[in-house]
């Protein structure tokens, strides 16, 4: 994909001498935050860094939590430029920006966390799951008959009569996916609160950080594969085995329909538009944060931000849909927010 600069760059401002002096010897965008939208924000940097005049922004990672405690150290180049996030800023922390001096504040959302279940379109009949039926297919210990026990399944039919009679093949996010984390947080962790073995693991002593890792952890023993490479090697998978369901971003499905069919979960059917509402229970948004103050003298720092929602970039046909981005049906206003600067009330 070929991309050109998307905008000139702006004169620098003065936001204070101190400030101005220091930042002449920063001429990166400094990111961190979200290992979530770690992935979509090095793909964007490494773009931005390729086809504009600017160097290639510095993202690190270290959770959202992290990077929003960061962003709120304060104003100057020893500080964050934006903050990535896989959840809305919250007020403690906006709280904490301000009594920082970080009162001019820029959210920007990307587009949406969101992903399906697919498999082979004239394989077995895969048409609705739920968290339950995934917990119970993929994780290593599971709740039978009032016990946490070795997980005995290995046909879906053994997890639930409504599922196929077929092995048990499940393609899924790998640990360095943008997925993954959604995958964790709104299926296995979901699915293992709603079977009753989270509360079974703490009645036997677990503490509640234990027993949410053990929820979380997936089996070892070839039934679950972790893909870290794009949906073209989960579809490779699928090609190669027929009773195999893979995980895949929206819009890798919709681009695959001859040869995919999409499953439910819990009833709801996903589309662009149920992942935007949060209808579909496998979604979220995705967010950065700007510091405003930054703009006009950290080189580049207004033109990153837009550069990463430009239709080009964001958009239903950019790369980040491509790894998994479910793009915003409202990607224009945030363009139009990032060209006015304008920062949350």
């Amino acid at each position: 994909m070929k991309f050109t600069t998307l905008v000139s760059a702006t004169a620098l401002a003065v936001a204070s001498t101190a400030f101005v002096g220091a930042a002449q010897a920063r001429d990166q965008v400094q990111v961190a935050g979200s290992s979530t939208v770690l992935p979509y924000a090095s793909i964007v940097a490494e773009v931005f860094g390729e086809n504009t005049d600017f160097p290639t922004p510095v993202v690190e990672s270290g959770g959202s939590s992290a990077g929003l405690k960061r962003f709120c150290e304060g104003v100057g180049e020893n500080t964050i430029d934006v903050a990535n996030a896989s959840r809305a800023i919250r007020e403690k922390e906006i709280k904490a920006c301000a009594e920082n001096g970080v009162t001019d504040i820029m959210e920007v959302r990307i587009g949406y966390d969101g992903i399906v279940f697919a498999s082979q379109k004239d394989g077995p009949a895969f048409t609705a799951f739920t968290p339950v039926q995934w917990h119970n297919a993929l994780a290593p210990k599971v709740l039978v008959d009032g016990a946490i026990v070795d997980n005995p399944y290995t046909k879906w039919s053994e997890v639930d009569a409504s599922l196929p009679d077929v092995e048990i093949a499940a393609f899924i996010p790998g640990t360095k996916h943008g997925t993954r984390e959604v995958f964790e947080e709104k299926v296995l962790l979901v699915g293992c609160e709603e079977s009753g073995a989270m509360k079974a693991m703490m009645d036997g002593g677990m503490s509640e950080d234990d027993a949410e890792d053990a929820c979380l952890a997936v089996r070892t023993d070839g039934k679950s594969v972790d893909i870290d490479g794009d949906y073209t090697e989960t579809l490779a998978r699928i090609d190669s085995n027929p009773n195999g369901v893979g995980v895949f971003g929206l819009a890798f499905y919709e681009n695959n329909t001859d040869k995919l069919k999409v499953a439910t979960m819990t009833g709801v059917a996903p589309s662009t538009e149920t992942i935007s509402t949060g209808e579909y229970p496998v979604s979220r948004p995705l967010f950065f944060y700007v510091k405003k103050a930054h703009i006009g003298v950290i080189p580049g720092l207004k033109e990153y931000a837009q550069f990463f929602v430009a239709d080009e970039i964001a958009g239903p046909q950019g790369p980040l849909a491509q790894y998994g981005l479910v793009s915003d049906p409202e990607l224009a206003a945030t363009q139009a927010s990032i060209e006015a600067e304008e920062t949350m009330k």
